[in-house]
Parts: C-alpha cells; sequence; structure tokens
C-alpha cells in the first residue's frame, strides 16, 4: 500500500522535490497532539486483536472438525488466513508511519509493506468469488461435479499464485530513502514518456481487486438468489426439503452480507487513491492525514467483521465460538454437539426401503439431499423442487424397468439415513 503524504508517497517525484517539499512546506504540519495519537493507536490495535484473534478461531473451528471440511469451508479458512496476515503483519505499522511519516522498519520490511497487503486482499476476494461461483454451481448446475477437496486446495494454490504476481511490481520497486532528519519508504515507479506505468498499473490493480470480482460475485448471487427466494415452495414437499431450502438460504445470505461488507469497507479506500493519481494536490491538504487514518482504518477494519458474521448468522460457528470462549463469564453455554454434521458433502444413493410382493419385488430408492445444516454441501443438491422417488421395478424375467413419481411419499419405519464421511 503507498504510503500518505507527498513527501514519501508520490513516487513520480525525484528525491530533489521529496526533499524541497520536506524542507519548504511539510515543516511538521502533519503532527498530532497526544491524546489523537492514542484514540488511533486504540482503533487500529483493536482491528489487529480482533481480527486475528477471530480468524485464528475460524481456521481452527474448520480444521479441527473433520466433518466440517467442506468445498465453502476450505476457502473461508483461506479467507481467515489473508486478513489475520494482513492484520497482523500490516495494520500497525501503516498506522505507525501515518502518524509519524518516518520509516523505522528497513527496506526489507518496507517491500514487504507494500507487497503483501495486495497480495492478502486478492486472496481474500477472489476466495469470496470462489464461494459464490461454488454456491452457483451447486443450486443452478446441481447435476454439474463439484470440486473435490484436491482441487479445492489447487484453487486456493492458484489464487496465491496470482496474487504474488500482480503485489510484484509494489515489491520491486519499493525502497527507502533518507531524508533530513528521517527514512522514508515509497515506491520509486519507472517513468516511460509512452505511457504512465504506475497509473497502469493502480487502475489494473483497482479492477482486478475490486470491481471485477464484485461485478462476477453481483451477478453470480442476483442469479441463485433469484432461483432460492423467487420460486414458491411447492406445497407437496418434505420438510427435509424445505429445511434444506432454508440451509441453502442461509449460506448464501451470510456469504452476500460478508461480500458487502468487504466492498463498503474498501470503497472508500479505492476512490481515494484514484483521487490521488488525478488530483495530487489534495495531499498537501492539512485534513487529508485525518481522512487517510479514517479510510486506511475502515479498509482494514474489513479483516475483523468476518469472524463476528460467522457467528451471528451461522450455528456451527456460533457453536464453535462459544466452545473455543468457554472459559469467559459472559459467553453462554453452547452445545459443542452441534458442531457434528449429520452428513457430509459426498453422499451416495441409499437403499431406504424395501418392499415385498408376490408379483414382483420393488426397490425404492430415496435421493436424499445433504444435511440440513448450512455449512455442509451435498455432493448433489436438486434444483428448487420436491425430491423425486425412483422406483425400480424387477419383474421375474430379470429385466428392469424405471418408474418416476414427482413426489416422495413418506418413508417407512424401517427406513434409516446412512452417510459417509
Amino acid at each position: 500500500m503507498d504510503p500518505l503524504y507527498t513527501t514519501t508517497d508520490d513516487p513520480n517525484d525525484s528525491m530533489e522535490n521529496i526533499s524541497s517539499n520536506f524542507t519548504d512546506s511539510y515543516n511538521n504540519q502533519f503532527v498530532q497532539p497526544v491524546w489523537q495519537v492514542v484514540v488511533w493507536a486504540i482503533a487500529y490495535c483493536s482491528i489487529v486483536i480482533v481480527s486475528v484473534v477471530g480468524n485464528i478461531v475460524v481456521i481452527w473451528i474448520i480444521l479441527a472438525h473433520k466433518r466440517m471440511r467442506t468445498v465453502t469451508n476450505y476457502f473461508l479458512v483461506n479467507l481467515a488466513f489473508a486478513e489475520a496476515s494482513m492484520a497482523a503483519f500490516n495494520t500497525v505499522i501503516n498506522f505507525v508511519y501515518s502518524v509519524h511519516n518516518e520509516w523505522y522498519f528497513g527496506l526489507g520490511y518496507c517491500r514487504f509493506h507494500n507487497f503483501f497487503p495486495i497480495a492478502a486482499v486478492f486472496a481474500s476476494i477472489y476466495s469470496m468469488t470462489a464461494i459464490a461461483l461454488d454456491r452457483y454451481m451447486a443450486i443452478i448446475h446441481p447435476l454439474q461435479q463439484r470440486l473435490s477437496s484436491a482441487e479445492t486446495k489447487l484453487v486456493i494454490g492458484v489464487i496465491w499464485v496470482l496474487a504474488l504476481l500482480l503485489a510484484f511490481p509494489q515489491y520491486f520497486y519499493s525502497t527507502t530513502a533518507e531524508l533530513p532528519g528521517r527514512i522514508v519508504c515509497y515506491i520509486d515507479w519507472p517513468e516511460y514518456k509512452i505511457w504512465d506505468f504506475k497509473l497502469t498499473y493502480q487502475i489494473c490493480v483497482t479492477v482486478l481487486i475490486y470491481i471485477l470480482p464484485l461485478v462476477i460475485m453481483g451477478v453470480a448471487y442476483l442469479v441463485v438468489g433469484l432461483s432460492l427466494w423467487a420460486s414458491e415452495i411447492p406445497g407437496d414437499c418434505t420438510d427435509r426439503y424445505r429445511e434444506q431450502l432454508t440451509a441453502k438460504r442461509k449460506v448464501v445470505k451470510m456469504m452476500i452480507v460478508v461480500v458487502c461488507t468487504f466492498a463498503l469497507c474498501w470503497l472508500p479506500y479505492h476512490v481515494y487513491f484514484l483521487l490521488h493519481m488525478f488530483h495530487p494536490d489534495l495531499l498537501e491538504e492539512r485534513f487529508i492525514q485525518q481522512v487517510y487514518l479514517a479510510i486506511m482504518w475502515l479498509a482494514m477494519s474489513s479483516t475483523m467483521y468476518n469472524p463476528m458474521i460467522y457467528c451471528l448468522l451461522n450455528d456451527r460457528f456460533r457453536a464453535g465460538f462459544k466452545q473455543a470462549f468457554y472459559w469467559c463469564p459472559f459467553v453462554p453455554e453452547g452445545s459443542y454437539k452441534s458442531l457434528e454434521l449429520k452428513t457430509t458433502r459426498y453422499l451416495q444413493t441409499q437403499i431406504s426401503m424395501y418392499r415385498v410382493s408376490r408379483m414382483d419385488t420393488t426397490v425404492s430408492t430415496v435421493l436424499p439431499f445433504g444435511t440440513p445444516d448450512d455449512t455442509t454441501e451435498p455432493a448433489r443438491e436438486e434444483e428448487p423442487g420436491c425430491l423425486r422417488h425412483t422406483a425400480v421395478d424387477l419383474s421375474p424375467n430379470g429385466s428392469t424397468r424405471d418408474t418416476h413419481s414427482k413426489t416422495t411419499p413418506p418413508p417407512s419405519p424401517t427406513t434409516t439415513w446412512t452417510s459417509e464421511d
């Protein structure tokens, strides 16, 4: 992330111009009263504590419970890791540099400081995009094959490779310089007569880590929302189908809240830097420091909201947080057993009823939906509608005849539901 002021911030300026700006116009104009520094320090440190603790608990809830390891939750692990890392390694450093306008941490960390946030934000938002596309495929195209565990990990690896490649220019061109009385960390962008490399890069970053993924997620969730909420539930559907539809709505609603929160938190940041690109004189205004600190706080705070959203909108995560903080006196006792899912993602067709008659034998196969819980995904999810009942009639001569009915009769008392891990 670029630093704040023209004296350190404008990589298009030469070091002579930077030094001149420092001696002629800076004159400690951005020095804040102690009470303001304390208030901002508390605000930024609260982000680090809440984000790191909350996201580590999210990772523990998913990885420590085998049946929580679903496609959606693997991407949530990646999202939590990226957000916790950015909060731990960049938030406080960014605050210190913004307040003092002096770099204390050396060239190596200067490069990391400008490099890692871009990669982390890219990994975060494309993890959300992957979840949106996975939900789209599960609900709109339920018969298509879903991602396996290995394929999901491969997608996460590709996301991080692309993130590192996108952020690499910020690492490569980052450097430090010594000004009168202080050291600054800035990005020394190359200057070409043909094109403005810095402007092109900043626009590409804004499109790739904000505009494009938000458009993709917006379209995906719009289609999914119309499918889940616009159609009426048929009156002859089973209770299990209604529970499954409710579960789908819950997880989609939770992810829409996550995406909207991210978009709102990062919108002022991208607007600020685009304005800076076209109106660099704004950075010379005295009030800009407070504006920048507020915008940066809002952007960094996006790393701490997701664990709260999971806890509020998801029963499984709520149970996990209660288990993690059971020692706190104000945390109500919860049911840890609710973390144990009834079924897992990979469900095979189970033979549920056997009816034997004198004339022929009919084996009725019920295709169960996945667990009604909102943190698992069945291997095959039906489109809105009722469960189908498939009957295979075995005639005495060994031939088979398929019959289908649109509704599923209630299972007999001998029906058993099984699942495989």
